[in-house]
Order: C-alpha cells, then structure tokens, then sequence
C-alpha cells in the first residue's frame, strides 16, 4: 500500500443510519444539558438498542465515563455479562483510545461513528493526541511519566498475574 493511502473503511449497513442518529441525539441532549460533553453512544444487538450512554466526565468527576464506556456499561447490566462478540456500538464521535480498547475488551466486533479524530481535535479534543502518542514506544512518551519498577515487586505482581492464570480451566494462550 503507498505511503498516505488510507486502508479501506467497512461498507454501511441499512441500519446503520437510525441507530447512528440515535447516538447523535443522545450528544445533542448532553450537549443541551448544562455543558456536559457532547458525545453520545449507543449498544446494539440483533437490531436493539441494549446500552445507551452520554459523556458523564464532568457531572460523575470520572474521567473514564465517556458516552462509549457509560453504553458499554449501560448493555452489560442489560445483558448481564461482559462480552458481546455479537453488539455494535455506535457513537456520535470517533471513540477515543480509551474507548475503542474498551470496545476491544468487550468484543465488540463493529464501531459506526459519524464525526471523526480530526473533528474533535479541531474543536479542542485530545483524542488525536493522544492516538498518536500511543504510537510511540513507552521511553518516548511524553505526556505523562510511566515508571516501571524490577525487583521483589515486579516478580509478586508477576507471581499474582501467574497464579490467576493457573486457576482457569484452560491453558492460557500467551498473547505476545
């Protein structure tokens, strides 16, 4: 692939409109809702929406309650578990890199968002900064300072990782 080439984005599904308007709603009402961010999000499974979420950052003092993370909340009390391999979400925004791991960790195997990256830099958003970053490896990073630390303290976390692994079922599959 040349060098600037974009790779290709998935094709949009019928239903994809309704249910992207219903996460832009959700956006527009926070927004209208005493400042609070505007981001809207929305779970869907076999065509229901099962989790709905608005940027909550401000009014929980929680830098993690992000409209995608509070939809991905809002489908795992509706479903009653954690994964869901068979949900999309939809967001009004581009999740950020919190977000989209979330959707990572969940399973989730399809994000729909209208505004991008670009947008929310544009309007004073950290998401692109903060993609870019992560790029980097660990020593280069400068936003903030990660330490890691050897020794008798790196081998008991280790240890604790090591035990919770030995208890399940299965052999673990190292993802390195």
């Amino acid at each position: 692939m040349k060098r600037g080439t974009q790779l290709p984005f998935a094709q949009e599904e019928p239903q994809d409109r309704a249910f992207l308007e219903q996460a832009i709603a959700l956006s527009r009402r926070a927004l209208d809702d005493g400042g609070k961010g505007p981001f809207g999000a929305v779970v869907v499974v076999d065509g229901e929406v099962v989790g709905a979420g608005a940027n909550s950052v401000v009014e929980r003092n929680d830098p993690t309650a992000h409209a995608e993370v509070m939809a991905l909340r809002s489908a795992g009390e509706t479903l009653g578990r954690h994964l869901m391999e068979d949900a999309v979400l939809y967001a009004s925004s581009e999740p950020c890199p919190m977000c989209l791991v979330a959707c990572y960790w969940a399973g989730i195997p399809r994000v729909v968002y209208a505004a991008n990256s670009r947008d929310a830099a544009v309007n004073g958003f950290e998401d692109l900064q903060f993609y870019r970053e992560l790029t980097l490896p660990s020593a280069e990073r400068t936003l903030l300072d990660e330490v890691p630390v050897g020794g008798d303290l790196h081998a008991d976390a280790a240890g604790t990782l090591a035990q919770w692994a030995a208890q399940l079922p299965e052999t673990v599959v190292p993802k390195l």
